[in-house]
């Protein structure tokens, strides 16, 4: 896995700190090890510190919650996404997620949003299980 630089939608990122054990968080565990590098944005961290108090209902603090977050940016890459245009993409929110993927220029968007793996044939876009079953120790 080594040598691998992915984006991780917010969708995986929740995912990987609310259920360690899953594959979203396997990724998460592989990225903290430095095994993989990760991209982000500062859209995608934003999102994740509005995201996660509903997911982790109540464990956290809201300030846990911002550092917890916020202490990401010092393992991973952080990109100012790329302006793109993408009329085949549904939800226009979804804009920055690629522009990040674009930004990096990252072996791969994962993410567990439809309307971005839609978009999978033009781009290298996967799953957290499909990413898993070709990298995952």
């Amino acid at each position: 896995m080594s040598g691998l630089r992915v984006v991780l939608d917010t969708n995986v990122i929740l995912s990987g700190i609310a259920y360690p054990t899953s594959i979203p968080g396997r990724i998460v565990g592989e990225w903290k090890q430095g095994a993989i590098s990760v991209i982000l944005a500062r859209y995608i961290l934003e999102e994740a510190v509005r995201s996660l108090p509903r997911i982790l209902g109540g464990r956290l603090s809201l300030d846990e919650i911002r550092e917890l977050v916020d202490s990401l940016v010092f393992i991973a890459e952080v990109v100012e996404p790329a302006t793109v245009e993408e009329p085949a993409l549904r939800d226009e929110a979804d804009l920055p997620i690629l522009g990040t993927l674009l930004a990096a220029q990252a072996d791969y968007l994962i993410t567990g949003d439809k309307d971005l793996l839609a978009l999978a044939d033009r781009y290298p876009i996967v799953t957290p299980a499909a990413f898993w079953q070709r990298h995952g120790s």
